[in-house]
């Protein structure tokens, strides 16, 4: 199904290696401003970045379990390349606008980037059981599960993706960001 997504005239993918530490952004253009954040981020620390972008007119969403690298010589270059990924998406339930989920199979760089979050922003941070099933990112087939050292994954609601906390949400990635690049 990745296959055909990239396939799609509508759909654009981009690679830029840089640090060996991996911003990505599987649905951009439907989980909106997910992109902009990631692309935000790496440009304020040299982390290199992975991105899908699609027309919001498309409106394909393609789980992240299914986004293979064997279908994607970008992807594969970019997992080669980095150690630690940080993978931004975005969710919307109304008992949770102003939430970030911090999951994806490394415990340790999800409780590192909780601590950042927190001390950094007013926003509610979830983590481990209390994030709801499916929004996790934990599932082996993961891309952000993928590179040597790990990865963590953010689900940010709606209300954490524009102003005023999106500033202090980039501002603790960032440091996060920072923190793993040595």
């Amino acid at each position: 199904m990745f296959d055909q997504l990239l396939a799609h005239p509508e759909v654009s993918e981009r690679v830029r290696l840089k640090s060996p530490v991996g911003l990505m952004a599987l649905h951009g253009g439907i989980e909106k401003e997910t992109d902009a954040i990631a692309s935000a981020i790496a440009a304020r620390t040299g982390a290199s970045l992975y991105l899908v972008h699609q027309s919001e007119r498309l409106r394909w969403h393609v789980p992240s379990i299914q986004y293979d690298p064997g279908a994607s010589e970008l992807l594969t270059q970019f997992l080669d390349h980095i150690d630690v990924a940080v993978s931004l998406h975005g969710f919307g339930r109304k008992h949770l606008m102003r939430t970030v989920l911090v999951g994806g199979g490394s415990k340790e760089l999800a409780s590192e980037m909780s601590d950042r979050l927190r001390q950094s922003t007013e926003l509610t941070i979830l983590t481990g059981e209390q994030i709801p099933a499916g929004l996790k990112g934990r599932h082996p087939a993961n891309p952000v599960n993928l590179p040597r050292g790990g990865g963590v994954q953010l689900e940010m609601s709606h209300g954490c993706r524009h102003t005023p906390h999106v500033e202090p949400l980039i501002d603790a990635v960032a440091g996060f960001v920072r923190s793993r690049q040595g």
